[in-house]
Order: structure tokens, then C-alpha cells, then sequence
């Protein structure tokens, strides 16, 4: 059974840094490309970053870009999301996705960015 669990979120005041984790389970972790998606507060989901599943391709929403990277290190079957200089407007519940077969994603974490 495929499974995402993701950790990391919290409170943080505006120009700070979080590093979000996503463990990965239920199937070849480095087989599949992975993704981070978000959802605001009243607002639908939004895509924010891929990785390839080699970890050597990365692309980003231009809202993210320059702020926020991805990785992942295949050998703890873990993707990462490290978030710098955060925004109230990046205050959000944080998803990891990948496709095996058909789309799945974690319960996600709750990042809150507020003075």
C-alpha cells in the first residue's frame, strides 16, 4: 500500500525557513517522480514543485521559485521541501504527491507563516 507521510510544518514568522519532509513507503520510492502541492486556507490546491525521481531535474511554481527547493534522497526514501524567506501567503497545508498508477497524496503538514 502506497504510503506518504509528511512532517515538518509549523508555526514561523515571516522571513523564516522550514524544511518539510515526506516518508515514502508501499512502493520503489526511485522508481517515480514526486511532488509538492499546497492547499490555503479557502482556496483549491496548488501545484508548487516536481522532482524527477533521479533527483536531477526540478522545476517550481514561479510563487516558489528562488525561495523554496526540493530534493529527496532515495536511499531513506524521503522527499524534501526546504522553504526560505516564507510569506504569510505561504501559509498553507503542504502535500506531498506521486503517481503509481493512479495519484496519491500524504494528509499533509500545516505551515503557518504569521508575526
Amino acid at each position: 500500500e502506497v504510503q506518504l507521510v509528511e512532517s515538518g510544518g509549523g508555526l514561523v514568522e515571516p522571513g523564516g525557513s522550514l524544511r518539510l519532509s515526506c516518508a515514502a513507503s508501499g512502493f520503489i520510492f526511485s522508481y517515480y517522480a514526486m511532488s509538492w502541492v499546497r492547499q490555503a486556507p479557502g482556496k483549491g490546491l496548488e501545484w508548487i514543485s516536481d522532482i524527477n525521481r533521479g533527483g536531477g531535474s526540478t522545476s517550481y511554481a514561479d510563487s516558489v521559485k528562488g525561495r523554496f527547493t526540493i530534493s529527496r534522497d532515495n536511499a531513506k526514501n524521503t522527499l524534501y521541501l526546504q522553504m526560505n524567506s516564507l510569506k504569510p501567503e505561504d501559509t498553507a497545508v503542504y502535500f506531498c504527491e506521486t503517481r503509481v498508477g493512479r495519484n496519491y497524496r500524504g494528509q499533509g503538514t500545516q505551515v503557518t507563516v504569521s508575526s
